[in-house]
């Protein structure tokens, strides 16, 4: 498997003068139009944080079964809380890993006139004999929010646009936070952690644990492996920027590799995307730009929609039929 050097970037060079910002913004146009992928240092996160993050990884995953089957998500019509290893699927496939989907803190919307993706607004299924957790979680996704943010009025500049275009067009974000192992395989040959797919929304940050590989990224046709970087995120662009940019940014297939027995892999992906009721207009790209514009990706059997809930909604139902079959028949008696 060949090995696949992503461009480094450093947030903090935003700060650091005109020049160090220019090129910054240049860089990250360049990365996310022809790969998609980068690695992002310089977030300010800081070694305890991602120490309490990953301790407290290891101990959820460490609950005895009935700790973790109390706040499994098939109880949560929002789709939060645990899921067993085998209880997620990617284009149909069983994914080897387990976890908990952590979302914003809300109430359940109970309006019958409601549009679908609504019921994806609920509260979260927190472990009750790890309430460090939720503390660790919600300072993760405050930080992360905020580089997030910043990324985000960067790409503005960099194609053109107003520094504020999508602070304008994104309402109050929809966060999704998945803290995910990879248990160990004894198959010879690698078994799908998660399988290939592009992610829905518009911004991925993921955090990997120190010396875990795992992460491929398909690039020209074939699997090439993302080894991690200390002390970096790895960031990805989902298909709603490819959208928004008329397939200028590209959304790329990746997926995870198991690792094996005995060895695990613990990663954090930090979902960042507008709000479910938002739509984000194609942005009107500067000339020399509109013209290496690709367009968008269209595949007939995962259709990419203009309004972030739709895509949601979407995936979570596939991804969950369990879950989906027991909380909303009434979307899957026909194809999302």
């Amino acid at each position: 498997m060949t090995e696949f050097s992503l461009p480094v970037l450093d947030l903090s060079d935003l700060d650091a003068g005109p020049d160090a910002a220019a090129r910054f913004r240049d860089a990250l146009r360049t990365a996310t139009h022809e790969v998609g992928f980068f690695y992002l240092v310089g977030t300010g996160v800081t070694p305890d944080l991602e120490a309490r993050l990953l301790a407290g990884a290891h101990a959820l995953f460490a609950l005895p079964d009935a700790d973790k089957f109390a706040i499994e998500n098939v109880r949560s019509p929002h789709f939060r809380g645990y899921t067993r290893i085998g209880g997620e699927r990617t284009q149909g496939k069983v994914d080897w890993r387990e976890q908990i989907d952590i979302g914003p803190e809300r109430a359940a919307i109970t309006d019958p006139a409601a549009p679908p993706y609504a019921r994806l607004i609920g509260p979260n299924l927190w472990p009750e004999a790890l309430p460090e957790l939720r503390e660790v979680v919600t300072a993760w996704q405050e930080h992360l929010s905020g580089v997030a943010r910043k990324l985000l009025r960067a790409w503005a500049l960099a194609l053109g646009a107003e520094e504020n275009y999508f602070d304008r067009h994104f309402g109050e974000p929809s966060t999704l936070t998945k803290i995910v192992r990879y248990p160990g395989t004894e198959d010879p040959t690698p078994q799908q952690g998660v399988g290939a797919h592009k992610d829905s929304g518009v911004l991925t940050l993921l955090w990997v644990e120190p010396g875990k590989g795992g992460l491929q990224v398909r690039r020209d046709g074939e699997w090439v492996d993302a080894p991690p970087v200390p002390g970096a995120f790895v960031v990805n662009i989902g298909e709603l920027l490819e959208y928004a940019t008329g397939g200028y940014l590209t959304a790329t297939d990746h997926r995870v590799i198991s690792p094996r027995f005995p060895d695990e892999r613990i990663s954090v992906p930090f979902f960042f995307n507008p709000a479910l009721d938002a739509r984000l207009p194609i942005i009107e790209l500067p000339a020399e730009l509109a013209e290496r514009a690709r367009g968008v990706t269209q595949d007939p059997n995962n259709p990419i929609h203009a309004l972030y809930g739709e895509n949601a909604l979407k995936s979570r139902l596939r991804a969950h039929p369990d879950v989906a079959a027991i909380h909303h028949p009434d979307l899957v008696a026909t194809p999302a």
